[in-house]
């Protein structure tokens, strides 16, 4: 009997109000739009459990082509709820985190973009500088730079 594995983890889905706005700061993050789509129909309600629904969705991709962000900006239903405000203890789906080559340049271009510092950036032990971040729309990211990989 062969064993069913894990091939992959295709996406992470992060619902957001502007389209637009969470493609520009991704874009500014580093990540390339690969695609974008209007999805609807009740085959996608039926995925999802929400019945009928149109969905507006980009798909962003990491430079190395191996993880990608679905951004979604639901038309029907609407948001039931907002948790973008919670603090980073909050149950549920957090915060995506990116390795960057320099974690003082990437945060100096996002703040110039509106984000903001949570807390600061911080030594782990020798071997990441780490920090988060709050972006477009108040979405939670990190950022991670290991240390001596320059």
């Amino acid at each position: 009997m062969t064993e069913n594995k894990l091939l992959r983890m295709d996406n992470i889905g992060i619902v957001v109000e502007s389209l637009d706005d969470a493609i520009s700061f991704f874009t500014e993050v580093g990540l390339k739009l690969e695609g974008r789509a209007t999805i609807e129909g009740e085959w996608a309600g039926r995925v999802t459990g929400l019945g009928s629904q149109c969905v507006e969705i980009a798909m962003m991709v990491t430079p190395d082509g191996h993880s990608r962000l679905e951004l979604s900006k639901f038309i029907k239903p609407p948001t039931v709820s907002d948790h973008r405000t919670e603090p980073v203890n909050a149950l549920g789906y957090l915060r995506v985190m990116f390795t960057v080559e320099d974690i003082d340049k990437m945060v100096s271009r996002l703040t110039k973009h509106g984000a903001k510092l949570v807390g600061e950036v911080v030594q782990y032990e020798n071997s990441y500088r780490l920090c988060y971040i709050r972006g477009t729309e108040g979405l939670l990211i990190g950022l991670a730079e290991e240390i001596g990989n320059k």
